[in-house]
């Protein structure tokens, strides 16, 4: 079974910058994708960012120009830098791996346990 193991949250003031990571484990699997989610109090979960095995990256409107997305495949690893956080980006931002189990072929789709983020002076 795969682990995801999420880091970085936080609380940050606006303008502020915030890193976080999530990590993939357990067995031998193909990640086809990782992506970040965030979903505030009273709001339905939204794509942040999402980054395909092959580089490919989506963003969020909202945070076009101020995240990144990166992933180190070696480490099966996603990296989500978050620069001019504004309030409106406070949240619970949530890690999605999508991929293979590689001795089945069987699909996957996990979710790590989430990580706040808080945006506020």
């Amino acid at each position: 079974q795969v682990q995801l193991v999420e880091s970085g949250g936080g609380l940050v003031q606006p303008g502020g910058s915030l890193r976080l990571s999530c990590a993939a484990s357990g067995g031998m699997f193909r990640i086809n994708s990782m992506g970040w989610y965030r979903q505030a109090p009273g709001k339905q979960r939204e794509l942040v960012a999402r980054v395909t095995s092959g580089g490919s990256t989506v963003y969020a409107d909202s945070v076009k120009g101020r995240f990144t997305i990166s992933r180190d495949n070696a480490k099966n690893t996603a990296y989500l830098q978050m620069n001019s956080l504004k309030p409106e980006d406070t949240a619970v931002y949530s890690c999605k791996v999508v991929g293979i189990i590689i001795a089945t072929l069987v699909p996957f789709e996990y979710w790590g346990q989430g990580t706040q983020v808080t945006v506020s002076s």
